[in-house]
């Protein structure tokens, strides 16, 4: 069906009474005050050493909180392969059987995450690192910290193994003693394999710690260099350094 078009004189009338319109409107506007703005809610939860977190802010949260890469352990320079540098939060959580570490849930506030390059003290700088430990910043409200433990040991338990690029990987899981308000250490352990991945017959371990600081939690993940044996002794200096850097931060 075509579509007709108007008359010109309709067409003209249709303008003037559009301009008068305009007028109007342009008349009115400038006597009325201008518009109050609406209330804006607080301004995006920021962490200076990290990407977005893994769970939105809460929306409960009264004010803002910035995890300052002061907050993060720094490795003493006979330890450090490279500078600690920053890293994706949902890169620096380790994953079991599922998403166990990134369920801070809607309490958390503020999450960042920072990676340090680790080598043996005294080693020659040619040398390869002999791993990477990437620690994790999660501020909470309320109780949400104790509750992030709560959910996570009880997500431990459910995962006494997983398979991971063909290897099965045992998790066991104990209290960490004088750490923070209270400490989880877990250790795997998988068969471990050469360069070439042909098993050797021995196996490789690493650990993750999570250490919890009045309401904030933090998490370090010790990984070998390619996929060889972490530094338990390396990780828990790291652990007992970072928990106090953290303390230090909230005073």
């Amino acid at each position: 069906m075509s579509r007709s078009t108007p008359p010109p004189a309709a067409r003209t009338r249709r303008a003037l009474a559009l301009l008068g319109t305009i007028a109007l409107t342009a008349a009115c506007s400038t006597t009325e005050d201008p518009p109050v703005s609406a209330p804006t809610t607080p301004a995006p939860t920021t962490a200076s050493a990290s990407a977005p977190p893994t769970d939105p802010p809460s929306p409960s949260a009264s004010t803002r909180v910035t995890i300052p890469t002061s907050a993060f352990v720094e490795l003493p320079a006979e330890l450090r392969k490279s500078p600690r540098r920053t890293t994706p939060v949902e890169e620096a959580l380790p994953k079991l059987c599922a998403n166990e570490f990134g369920t801070g849930g809607r309490q958390v506030t503020a999450s960042a995450a920072m990676t340090v390059t680790y080598q043996k003290a005294g080693e020659p700088s040619s040398n390869v690192p002999q791993g990477m430990i990437h620690q994790t910043i999660f501020t909470f409200d309320s109780a949400g910290a104790s509750a992030y433990l709560d959910r996570l040991r009880a997500a431990v338990q459910a995962c006494p193994s997983y398979d991971q690029s063909g290897n099965r990987v045992t998790v066991t899981s104990k209290v960490l003693p004088g750490v923070g308000n209270e400490a989880l250490l877990l250790t795997r352990t998988w068969p471990e394999t050469s360069l070439n991945g042909e098993r050797t017959g021995g196996t490789a371990t690493s650990q993750i710690a999570v250490a919890r600081v009045d309401s904030t939690v933090t998490v370090f993940d010790d990984e070998g260099w390619e996929g060889t044996s972490g530094n338990p002794a390396i990780l828990d200096r790291v652990v007992r350094d970072g928990v106090r850097t953290i303390d230090a931060w909230q005073r």
